[in-house]
């Protein structure tokens, strides 16, 4: 693919990205919307290779983050959601899959934590008492939940890229002829 296909198409691979971002005005998409955004950016890496993906995470996290209305979905979608599916395209290609996993739930954990630190410490976003519930304090019950979540959205991850691969892919390829 010419140059000037490749900017085409992480145009927008970008701008479907960031309009998910930009729809996060809504309040229940808060958090599925950022994960969505992130599973578009599989795309330029599949077509176009790790260095696009990042890059498209960069331009949308920019965006992002002078634009979408949700603070809780900007740090959603900087700290995990956009970079996620890039670097589970690396992760994949260890070839002890049990490592691929720890190293997968390790950076899932690690930015967890700095988000919820990020968000009631530093932007002062959420307040601590929320995470209250009868006395209370939840913040490790919702990381084990999370956990259970990530492993789930990992899996989609996975079904989504081969759906693209086997369904998807085949039909772009013979209607944009690339």
């Amino acid at each position: 693919m010419k140059l000037s296909g490749r900017v085409a198409l992480a145009g927008i691979v970008c701008a479907l990205s960031f309009i998910m971002m930009m729809l996060t005005v809504i309040p229940v998409t808060e958090i599925a919307l950022p994960a969505i955004a992130g599973a578009i950016l599989i795309f330029l890496v599949i077509e176009l290779g790790v260095k696009w993906g990042f890059l498209g995470y960069a331009v949308v996290a920019i965006l992002s983050l002078l634009m979408a209305p949700s603070m809780e979905s900007r740090v959603l979608f900087v700290l995990f959601f956009g970079y996620y599916p890039v670097l589970k395209a690396i992760l994949e290609r260890i070839s002890f899959p049990f490592l691929g996993w720890i190293l997968k739930f390790s950076v899932f954990n690690i930015t967890a934590v700095v988000g919820y630190i990020v968000l009631t410490d530093l932007l002062f976003a959420v307040d601590p008492a929320e995470f209250v519930l009868f006395g209370v304090f939840l913040p490790g019950v919702y990381l084990l939940v999370g956990n259970a979540i990530f492993f789930l959205y990992d899996i989609g991850l996975t079904r989504w890229i081969s759906i693209y691969l086997h369904f998807w892919r085949p039909r772009l390829q013979k209607l944009f002829r690339f």
